[in-house]
């Protein structure tokens, strides 16, 4: 009875993970690295896209076309020359696309459908890592029910990347790295299995992104701590005395597992090294010159990543009174919540049972915070200011609040109290629910787009365009790496969509139409042309000349939008006129526009 009621829970958890991390999959629109990820798992390639001329709506989502004749080596060749990931995720997508065959309106969904569905395998996962290192199902059941509505896994999981498998192989992973903490303490050999298992999952998951480095150098750090605890006997250990050989043993077996991880790596180094856009690629990491906001920018910025674990409310709404009251919300929450939290963790410390899953997953978190913190101040990158990033220990910090929820669960009442406030008193149980409802709502929060809104915004942009723009429009911008071409195709995808949704209330036959204006409406909303110019930033005037030509080479009147156009030009010869009125700002598109005329 109390298996299938433990089954019945973990089923209920992870249904609720698979509704909010289905629901509106392809509701927000794609940013440049999901655009990566579908391209290379489609074995395309970003080259293809014609450089210096203008070109059609088609020419430019080329490399979004599937091809049944497309194989695991083109993904692994356009993606290891222009792009800084390695492939194992890439190749298990490629294998996802072929499986469905995805067409142009399918291609969101499908592409963010994998991703999706580890993120629901992630939650059954980390029940049984839970349960495992608290040896309680309690635990498990409480790390699985914060998993299933965490706003920050729901965020990774709807997004067409690789981070929900990185967090698959983190649990993996750390499952490892407790199987050796609870053999240590019992002073007892890891089996051979668990030390070749280890060995794939590391393998396996640098090969999957490369940060997960940062897991394994966190993982270092919490079996240090876990050795550390044991040697001044804060952790119970067995009172069998072992010859010195056989500890020897013991520890000889970590060190193959060290040796087999870093020998994995090792293959992936020359090819990071030696790949041209990998510093290209990442420039918005590195911090340039020290000012006081970037020395404390990465602490605020972590802060809010950690908040986004359990909670989340429409922050980002462009509506205010919608901003102000999630904001008190998300306030008075933390601040009942947090001590609760907090407390709770402090008296597991204290508590044998589950001490040592505390100590090895607070180190683990611990270890990453502090490696996050390092590059930031010491080697001046930034990881911080990816959240996404902190997929490295993510699943070690669900496991500490499945702990701390369990804790308080079993606690009768519970007592928050913050300075000579009254003391806010509930029971431990409801605490819980509570904590969890929030998740949940938090969670409809980020598959409605209210929260974790995407940086590239072209949903909004395209209704200014269409607004200001009554005349055919060309949309150029300066290409450097495929992320520029992303930030096209992102405009392109949404004018499609938007064209497509509306295009019968627009106008129902373009032979009927008489009026010129109306005709040339009808042609600025069918036929948006797009230029990418190579940037030669030593050279301006020729990226100037190519976009000089181009203009002469098309029909007038024409509104030409320059987007994240890196290089200054003058556009007077050409007989184009800056734009006159104040246009509202988009994320992710710097833009200018001008109405080019005939005479």
């Amino acid at each position: 009875m109390i298996k299938n009621k433990q089954l019945l829970l973990l089923l209920l958890w992870t249904a609720i993970a698979c509704i909010l991390r289905f629901a509106n999959l392809d509701l927000k629109p794609l940013w440049t690295d999901e655009f990566s990820t579908l391209v290379f798992s489609l074995g395309n390639s970003f080259r293809g896209v014609p450089l210096d001329r203008a070109i059609d709506f088609s020419t430019l989502l080329q490399p979004l076309q599937f091809r049944p004749d497309a194989g695991i080596a083109d993904v692994l060749n356009h993606l290891l020359l222009e792009s800084n990931h390695p492939p194992v995720y890439f190749m298990l997508a490629h294998w996802w696309m072929r499986l469905f065959g995805p067409t142009q309106d399918s291609l969101v969904w499908i592409g963010r459908s994998l991703p999706a569905l580890l993120g629901v395998i992630s939650v059954p996962a980390i029940y049984f890592l839970g349960k495992f290192a608290f040896n309680s199902s309690l635990v498990g059941q409480c790390a699985a029910a914060m998993m299933a509505v965490s706003p920050y896994g729901i965020y990774l999981a709807q997004e067409a990347r690789h981070y929900t498998l990185g967090i698959l192989l983190v649990i993996a992973s750390l499952f490892c790295l407790t199987l050796a903490a609870k053999k240590l303490q019992q002073r007892a050999l890891m089996p051979i299995w668990a030390v070749l298992l280890w060995i794939i999952v590391n393998c396996l998951g640098i090969a999957s992104h490369y940060f997960f480095a940062l897991t394994l150098c966190a993982e270092a750090i919490a079996l240090i701590a876990v050795i550390w605890q044991q040697f001044y006997g804060k952790l119970s250990i067995s009172d069998s005395q072992q010859p010195i050989v056989w500890q020897f043993q013991i520890l000889w077996r970590l060190i193959v597992v060290a040796l087999g991880t870093v020998a994995g790596g090792l293959v992936w180094l020359p090819i990071f090294l030696s790949n041209k856009y990998g510093s290209e690629l990442t420039n918005w990491l590195v911090s340039g010159d020290r000012t006081f906001v970037d020395w404390i920018s990465p602490i605020f910025q972590a802060l809010a990543g950690w908040i986004t674990i359990i909670s989340l409310l429409p922050v980002e709404s462009s509506n205010l009174a919608v901003v102000v009251g999630s904001a008190i919300g998300m306030a008075i929450f933390l601040i009942w919540a947090l001590p609760l939290l907090l407390n709770a963790l402090k008296t597991s410390l204290k508590t044998p049972d589950p001490r040592l899953g505390t100590v090895i997953f607070g180190g683990f978190a611990i270890g990453a915070i502090f490696l996050f913190f390092s590059f930031a101040y010491i080697l001046g990158i930034d990881l911080t200011r990816g959240p996404r990033y902190n997929f490295v220990y993510f699943p070690g910090v669900i496991l500490l609040l499945g702990s701390t929820l369990a804790f308080i669960y079993d606690t009768p009442t519970t007592k928050t109290r913050w300075f000579n406030l009254p003391a806010i008193e509930v029971s431990g149980k409801k605490a819980v629910m509570l904590i969890l409802a929030m998740g949940f709502v938090s969670g409809i929060t980020v598959n409605s787009n209210l929260g974790y809104r995407k940086y590239y915004k072209p949903d909004l942009l395209i209704p200014i365009i269409r607004e200001v723009s009554k005349v055919p429009v060309l949309i150029a911008t300066t290409q450097k790496t495929h992320v520029e071409i992303g930030e096209l195709m992102g405009i392109g995808l949404e004018w499609e969509r938007r064209k497509k949704g509306s295009a019968a209330d627009y106008v129902t036959d373009v032979t009927d139409v008489t009026d010129v204006r109306k005709k040339q409406e009808v042609k600025a909303f069918d036929s948006p042309r797009f230029l990418l110019v190579k940037q030669r930033r030593d050279e301006p005037e020729i990226v100037a000349g190519i976009l000089d030509k181009t203009l002469s080479q098309l029909e007038r009147p024409l509104d030409l939008w320059l987007v994240n156009f890196r290089i200054p030009v003058i556009l007077a010869a050409q007989k184009c006129q800056l734009e006159s009125r104040d246009l509202p700002g988009v994320d992710g598109y710097e833009y200018q526009v001008y109405h080019c005329s005939r005479s």
